[in-house]
């Protein structure tokens, strides 16, 4: 390869004779040091093109909640939220954006700039939501950007303390010779809980009464009351009120035991590996995120579910860590959506 080539030049049509050497030999000393100043001038527009896509925040991040403080999705929004605050050196502000099933909030972060100050948690209601409603005001897999699931948090299946029943096996005894007698409560339709029971429902062919209730703190009364045989809850409302004998846990949903509720088998041990609903929460931003600045957020996120206060904290919630890739992410997301259409088909939900 001659000189011209190796600057990225097409060589001159000039013939080299005697009486010209010192003009061949300047042309040739001017080519090269245009081509090597062509080749610097790419190499700093390619360093500037590097800096430019590393995204600067700052301004505060506003955090979207679609739930009312104090639920698990905000607790767990205000413990995670410092941890990516300190990433891009800037406060976490919670905006809390109820209603609609949590469709209100989720919108918001659905219809934001793609600028890394608008990020929202979402839970199991982001992958359930597609199945239950016949119009979503957005598109769950084209209108957002995965970046990283925080945590799991099991459920826990109830019974009253009078109940005859101590397991799931004798649970799922009791109401087979009960057909259509048997009753579970609910926080309402479509929520997780809910779904929980229709899954447990469908793995045990059982016949059974769905008794919807405006919020959990009405369907835990109510079962303790006596007025519903069985429900699922999360284990931070199951675990006080099984410790205070007011209600007996027969199975949780994990796939190991739970090391707030070590005594209660999984419903693998049961025999039912397939009963395995979960609330989940996550975070996710508005499509055509940039791709440094999901990686920051992923990262911060995996750092901080290794901190052994956080994880502490969590634990005290009934959160397990979970942590991965936006990849792994967008997969759960992908295969979770069909999973609970099933379900929601099969049992002929419709959410009014």
């Amino acid at each position: 390869m001659n000189p011209f080539e190796r600057a990225g030049l097409r060589a001159p049509a000039m013939r080299l004779t005697p009486e010209r050497p010192r003009f061949a030999a300047r042309c040739l000393a001017a080519a090269l040091a245009l081509g090597l100043l062509a080749g610097t001038g790419t190499a700093q527009g390619q360093a500037q093109g590097q800096v430019q896509t590393q995204t600067k925040i700052i301004h505060p991040i506003r955090l979207i909640v679609p739930y009312v403080p104090g639920g698990g999705t905000d607790i767990l929004s205000r413990l995670l939220g410092p941890a990516l605050g300190d990433e891009f050196g800037q406060s976490v502000v919670i905006d809390n954006r109820p209603g609609g099933g949590s469709t209100i909030g989720t919108q918001m972060v659905a219809k934001a700039a793609p600028d890394g100050y608008t990020l929202g948690m979402i839970d199991a209601a982001f992958v359930t939501n597609p199945s239950l409603m016949k119009q979503l005001p957005y598109d769950t897999l084209k209108d957002f950007t995965p970046m990283v699931l925080v945590a799991t948090s099991p459920l826990v299946m109830v019974v009253p303390a009078s109940s005859p029943v101590k397991s799931v096996a004798e649970f799922v005894a009791y109401a087979k010779a009960r057909p259509g007698k048997i009753s579970f409560g609910s926080a309402g339709v479509g929520t997780g809980v809910h779904l929980a029971a229709e899954q447990f429902r469908a793995a045990t062919g059982l016949t059974m009464t769905h008794i919807p209730y405006k919020g959990t703190g009405q369907a835990v009364t109510e079962l303790v009351g006596g007025q519903t045989d069985m429900m699922f809850t999360t284990q931070s409302s199951a675990r006080p009120m099984s410790a205070a004998g007011r209600m007996r846990p027969l199975g949780i949903t994990s796939p190991k035991r739970s090391a707030i509720m070590p005594d209660v088998p999984t419903f693998a041990e049961a025999g039912l590996p397939m009963v395995d609903a979960v609330t989940i929460n996550g975070i996710v931003g508005p499509p055509g995120m940039p791709a440094d600045f999901v990686k920051r957020v992923n990262a911060a996120m995996n750092k901080a579910l290794k901190n052994r206060e956080i994880l502490d904290k969590m634990a005290e919630q009934g959160f397990v860590p979970a942590g991965g890739s936006p990849e792994e992410f967008a997969a759960w997301i992908r295969s979770e959506i069909p999973k609970w259409g099933k379900i929601v088909r099969d049992a002929d939900i419709k959410v009014e």
